[in-house]
């Protein structure tokens, strides 16, 4: 994965829009992790013999936890080249951009925040 020294650290990341323990400085507005991609063609025919036994087709869950995980860690890249040191609010999103192709966006507010008294 990526050098997360220039990126919001993952415990100062949320869903919620407030931050336990801390109180909101400044808004610095909405941030993004976006990231296409494609399925290969030997991931989709492992994938289509995993369904003839059923259950998780953890070829594509895999796929899927790595392709999110590089959105949100995009996401917190961005927060930090706004001086950001933290992330509410964060949320998912995925669209099929034509079969096979998947785009993952990961989006927050991109706050500072100081630990509260």
């Amino acid at each position: 994965m990526e050098d997360q020294s220039l990126a919001v650290l993952d415990t100062m990341v949320t869903t919620a829009f407030t931050l336990d323990g801390y109180t909101t400085e400044r808004n610095l507005g909405i941030v993004r992790g976006i990231i296409v991609r494609s399925r290969s063609v030997l991931g989709t025919l492992g994938a289509s013999l995993q369904t003839l036994v059923g259950g998780d087709i953890t070829l594509f869950s895999n796929l899927c936890e790595e392709t999110r995980a590089h959105a949100f860690q995009r996401m917190a890249e961005h927060a930090a080249q706004l001086g950001a040191n933290a992330v509410i609010g964060v949320r998912y999103d995925a669209t099929e951009i034509m079969q096979g192709v998947t785009e993952v966006l990961c989006y927050g507010t991109a706050v500072v925040v100081k630990p509260s008294r």
